[in-house]
């Protein structure tokens, strides 16, 4: 299996910022053992990608443990009850954010959320087979949760079955393109 990896042109810009921001720049620089241009373009991509449609499709920030023990208050039928109700939700919001929605660019948005949303994500490919893992400490209804979602999205939207494996800490996800 081969690690997807995007290898993009750049281009040189030059911007002028209050040297406060300019030395707390590299100093995170430096605490993330990476040069001031990358953590200052992760930072762009970021807010670019993500950041700037938050308030626009209606997300909400939670500390994760809150976030938990909700999830884990809710029964297993409440759980599937409520991803079955926000799977149209989230084909929207990917649709809104990446402008269409074959399972490549759903999935690359939905990689993006988890990501943003403190998950480890792992994705290989290899031949047409996609295989994410991701890893978030979560809960085991929060893995049900997106399995639930991911399950319908893929069937109803992609009329494609997906292998999801799922526990407390992480769920798991195989597809073919």
């Amino acid at each position: 299996m081969k690690e997807i990896t995007n290898k993009k042109k750049t281009a040189t810009i030059t911007f002028r910022f209050d040297t406060d921001l300019i030395e707390r720049l590299q100093r995170e620089a430096k605490n993330h053992q990476v040069n001031t241009n990358t953590l200052a373009t992760q930072a762009l991509k970021r807010f670019l990608e993500w950041d700037v449609y938050q308030s626009r499709i209606g997300l909400v920030s939670l500390n994760k443990s809150v976030f938990t023990k909700i999830f884990d208050a809710l029964s297993e039928k409440k759980v599937i009850e409520i991803a079955s109700m926000g799977k149209d939700e989230m084909r929207d919001i990917a649709m809104f954010m990446k402008g269409e929605t074959d399972v490549i660019s759903f999935m690359s948005w939905f990689e993006m959320q988890m990501i943003n949303s403190s998950v480890q994500v792992s994705h290989m490919s290899d031949d047409g087979t996609h295989t994410f893992v991701m890893k978030h400490d979560n809960g085991k209804n929060w893995s049900l949760y997106n399995k639930t979602i991911l399950e319908l999205i893929f069937e109803e939207l992609f009329h494609k079955k997906i292998d999801v494996k799922y526990d407390k800490n992480m769920f798991a996800l195989r597809f073919q393109e």
